[in-house]
């Protein structure tokens, strides 16, 4: 069955962006080693115009062949006029504000997003669900994530957006992970992989 990974870039203190989601600030610590690291190991994951300037046009999916993300993730991409930034992916984008989609490549989930990636699981196939953000969407998917993939960028931000947001009143659930791998960087730059226990 495929999995749904949670692959998502955080600060020491766990947040994924300031408190509109803006994340600007890790952009510091993409160097050279980072790149490559991307470009070999995770090209999907670049959008379509880093994937341009990456020579990644033709690069090959290797994790992924779906991305999820929520409504706020995909607005920082409409804010800068494109509406398919994974062109090379199936594109899915939970919202109960968008009634329709504004590209033919992505499809908007506007009931239960819980039910649509258990739908995906189930599908034929090698590659696995790319949960890219945010922290809404991430909260409302919790029980589905299956692995975790966390980039942590070596800065506290204080305050910001969390890496899962149980809405107000959400009750304190414990779930636990096993740690399958991690990957230090030159500048600090943490990537661990982590499995969902059973």
């Amino acid at each position: 069955m495929r999995k749904l990974v949670y692959f998502v870039a955080v600060s020491i203190d766990g947040f994924i962006g300031d408190r509109s989601g803006d994340a600007e600030s890790f952009m510091r610590f993409v160097d050279e080693e980072f790149l490559e690291f991307l470009r070999s190991e995770y090209p999907e994951t670049v959008p379509v115009q880093g994937r341009r300037m990456l020579g990644l046009e033709d690069a090959e999916n290797k994790h992924f062949d779906t991305v999820v993300q929520g409504r706020g993730s995909y607005r920082l991409a409409l804010d800068a006029g494109i509406t398919s930034p994974y062109g090379h992916l199936r594109e899915y984008v939970a919202s109960t504000t968008l009634d329709k989609s504004p590209d033919p490549n992505v499809e908007i989930i506007s009931g239960d997003p819980a039910g649509k990636i258990r739908e995906l699981k189930q599908e034929d196939g090698e590659l696995d669900i790319w949960l890219c953000g945010g922290a809404k969407i991430a909260g409302e998917l919790r029980d589905e994530i299956d692995e975790l993939v966390v980039k942590t960028y070596p800065l506290l931000l204080g305050t910001g957006m969390p890496m899962f947001d149980g809405g107000a009143g959400a009750e304190t659930v414990t779930v636990e992970f096993t740690l399958e791998s991690t990957r230090t960087f030159g500048n600090g730059l943490v990537v661990r992989s982590y499995r969902r226990n059973p």
